[in-house]
């Protein structure tokens, strides 16, 4: 506790902190308490998320290091319309982009149940009204059979996807026999991370296209060669170095303005009453810190708590109770203890977009803390691998609403926007460039 204050004190003449701000109250005397027992170092500092450009306490790429140059044509190319070139319809060329599914102002996710890129149409403001474009079938959706995962905090992830199937190290050791069998992990063999993998294959299975000629006709060339001077020419305007600079910026996403990020460095007034009650219940009773850990509340490891699949929302196309990211872990190593076990998400800003769970099978945060209150299996498939931590908490409805305030505003960093461009290299509307959408994001 003494090293605590002496922290606050620092960096409150660092940020000059009012008297306001340095006065302690109970509450957050009891909240340094709890994370202090749970903390792998003892204190709070280790819940504090890197400040944006420091890219040290990252889980980098040993052969994609971070740069801030790499960083900002990762940011380009991340919304960069123009890469949609393979679409499967001539309609559906150049209209989408990675930030179609991973929207800034939806805390990196989709706007709706699932997310839509080639054959989707329409944005909305913040991807709310993405649609199946009509022109196409639904086996021609560019769709996936799981709700994409937030981007925020994947830089503290050495394996990605909800069954952690990309990456070639850390919980992929010794699944190579797996990898390509029944998901398409062939890029694992490069023996890449988790974000580089996943990206290179994404780049693909999302129809998308980059090579010289693109990179000259947008005005990347000059980036590129600047970012990449060490791959030769021949390889270096490739969907694998796009993935490089993308998977960078990828990792240098943190909500590191949220509230309780402002009260862990020392504001003591950033956080209301109600979300530091329902923060020291995070860190002790409702258990919620035995699987959201360190600085990005999140975790690579595998839990079963059986959540519904997302075909059973009756919202989402191309998936349904055969597809095998509903097995989750166990579909990709094919262990039966591993059957329904997914990796533990990260939980910042995760209020705008109501739609929560592998399979957006819960639509407001508090359902969500009431699930796991009440802890009754809700998908009648999964009758194995139930999480040990998966147990009722006993939570007042006092307690719900706490706990519910701390998880919507308490871990919500009002500023995303700020990792997205004012413009994209071609020109084109970002990040959706149908003609609905167009019309709706008023950028025709």
């Amino acid at each position: 506790m003494k090293l605590l204050l002496k922290l606050i004190f620092f960096s409150c003449i660092f940020y000059s902190c009012t008297s306001e701000q340095l006065a302690v109250s109970e509450y957050d005397t009891h909240l340094m308490q709890n994370i202090e027992r749970v903390s792998p170092t003892g204190d709070i500092t280790s819940f504090i998320l890197p400040e944006d450009g420091d890219y040290t306490p990252l889980k980098q790429e040993p052969t994609n290091p971070m740069t801030p140059e790499k960083v900002a044509l990762g940011k380009l190319l991340f919304f960069e319309t123009g890469l949609g070139a393979d679409a499967v319809k001539e309609v559906g060329k150049f209209t989408y982009s990675c930030g179609t599914c991973h929207v800034p102002a939806k805390g990196f996710m989709p706007g709706t149940v699932q997310g839509i890129a080639d054959g989707g149409i329409g944005f909305g403001l913040d991807g709310e009204s993405r649609a199946r474009f009509h022109l196409y079938e639904e086996d021609e959706l560019d769709t996936q059979g799981a709700r994409p995962l937030s981007l925020l905090n994947a830089g503290f992830m050495t394996n990605t996807s909800w069954s952690g199937a990309f990456g070639a190290g850390y919980a992929n050791e010794g699944t190579e026999d797996q990898w390509g069998v029944n998901t398409p992990t062939e890029v694992n063999h490069l023996g890449l991370a988790g974000l580089e993998s996943q990206n290179i294959e994404g780049l693909h299975l999302h129809r998308m296209k980059f090579n010289r000629e693109i990179a000259e006709e947008y005005g990347y060339k000059e980036m590129y060669d600047n970012v990449f001077s060490e791959f030769p020419e021949e390889e270096r305007y490739s969907l694998t170095t796009t993935s490089f600079a993308i998977s960078a910026y990828i990792r240098s996403l943190l909500p590191n303005q949220a509230p309780f990020q402002n009260w862990l460095k020392g504001d003591m007034t950033a956080m209301t009453i109600k979300e530091k009650r329902g923060a020291i219940l995070f860190f002790d009773k409702a258990g919620c810190v035995n699987c959201h850990k360190g600085p990005g509340l999140n975790n690579q490891n595998f839990f079963a708590i059986g959540v519904k699949d997302l075909y059973e929302t009756g919202e989402a196309f191309a998936t349904g109770p055969d597809d095998l990211r509903n097995l989750g872990r166990g579909g990709f190593t094919g262990k039966d203890e591993d059957l329904y076990k997914f990796k533990v998400p990260q939980i910042y800003n995760m209020k705008d977009s109501p739609f929560y769970f592998h399979g957006s099978s819960k639509r407001s945060l508090k359902e969500v803390v009431e699930y796991f209150n009440e802890a009754v299996v809700e998908n009648e498939n999964v009758n194995k691998n139930i999480s040990a931590f998966f147990r009722p908490l006993s939570l007042t409805e006092e307690e719900v609403e706490d706990l519910t305030q701390f998880l919507e505003t308490g871990l919500f960093d009002p500023n995303l926007n700020r990792y997205m461009p004012t413009e994209i290299l071609s020109g084109k509307c970002f990040p959706n460039n149908d003609v609905l959408s167009q019309v709706q994001m008023g950028c025709e």
